[in-house]
């Protein structure tokens, strides 16, 4: 039976911070006028949202990180133990690195604003999509201690290099970073990971990773070897693939994004992504699908299932957006749905083989 989602009676009520005018008003007149969502206010800064916030209640908050006074970690900090709402960061390219730390403080996804010259008309789609996330959100899994890891189990070295495939959208980056973190460097895994994620992100996604876990970890190029302790995320805009080598071993396989008119469903696929693995592997593979919306990596567990594989999916319990993961346990092809710190402990013993 599915789970009730979040039906919003009343229109989105949204608060902008930004310090420049120009990115404001950008992004209001976007969002002004569309059904069920109105602009309930505006700041300059942290310390202006930090009031507004408590006044306005906001359901949903556009976020600039660089800002005067307060900028947007401290608020972002104050916000989540105060009153935690869901923020969507607004943020330059050229401060990718800046995304994934306001993630890991509870912002909900981002945007990346466009490159100079360019109109924002053409993050519209991208801006009015995150509102739509309000619906099948689970606001109590926002709040979270980033600084609080989840405990690893002890380990005993396993014998063949077995591969995880983890999925994730929206709530990915703060679910993919804890779980990693929560492996032991001994673990006989290589991981290959598909975020939906904009270009650009990823590279800086994976350091991320590597600083804040046990595991090398870098974006993914066509060639790349899968090996023990190693992370392998997917560009943003490609698919990632895993191949087997005539000599045993598993590659990297990157393709170039597909054609306008020729493009389905997300790119990166999370289903293509474990269909791979699973015909590369078989049953030493497992097949994750973290928080988002929509449905990718429903097919991909069933193919992961039926090659003899393990496949597990986040439960509500942790998940901030339970479709992804509801979608792959409504397959029937799901062998656990577990919250995110019962998933660490069990791919320690797959990595072990038990």
């Amino acid at each position: 039976m599915r789970p009730p989602g979040r039906h919003w009676a009343k229109p989105t009520r949204v608060l902008i911070v930004d310090d420049s005018d120009a990115t404001r008003n950008a992004v209001g007149r976007i969002l002004e006028g569309r059904p069920g969502l109105v602009i309930v206010g505006a700041a300059r800064d942290g310390e202006e949202a930090l009031r507004e916030v408590l006044r306005l209640q906001p359901d949903l908050v556009f976020l600039d990180l660089q800002m005067p006074r307060m900028d947007g970690f401290t608020f972002l900090r104050l916000l989540m133990a105060r009153r935690p709402t869901p923020v969507v960061v607004v943020s330059s390219q050229s401060h990718r690195s800046d995304v994934f730390k306001a993630l890991e403080l509870g912002a909900l996804d981002f945007v990346a604003k466009p490159d100079d010259g360019v109109s924002f008309d053409d993050i519209a789609p991208a801006l009015l999509e995150k509102c739509e996330l309000l619906r099948a959100l689970r606001p109590q899994n926002l709040a979270r201690d980033p600084d609080r890891p989840v405990p690893a189990p002890a380990l005993a070295r396993a014998g063949e290099l077995r591969v995880v495939a983890l999925g994730a959208s929206t709530g990915g980056p703060q679910a993919l970073l804890r779980l990693l973190a929560a492996l032991p460097g001994d673990l006989p895994i290589a991981v290959v990971v598909a975020q939906h994620m904009p270009e650009k992100f990823t590279a800086a996604f994976a350091e991320r990773i590597g600083r804040g876990s046990v595991f090398s970890a870098q974006e993914a190029a066509s060639g790349d070897l899968l090996a023990e302790g190693r992370v392998l995320v997917a560009p943003g805009g490609r698919h990632l693939e895993v191949r087997r080598a005539r000599d045993g071993s598993l590659h990297a396989e990157v393709l170039p994004p597909a054609a306008a008119g020729e493009r389905r469903g997300h790119c990166p696929s999370v289903d293509r992504l474990f269909r791979s693995v699973a015909a590369a592997v078989g049953a030493r593979a497992c097949g994750v699908v973290l928080t988002g919306m929509g449905q990718d990596g429903r097919e991909g567990v069933v193919a992961v299932k039926a090659h003899g594989g393990l496949t597990l999916a986040e439960s509500q319990e942790s998940a901030v957006v339970y479709g992804m993961p509801q979608a792959a346990a409504e397959s029937g092809a799901l062998d656990e749905l577990l919250p995110l710190d019962r998933i660490a402990e069990r791919l320690v013993r797959f990595g072990r083989g038990t």
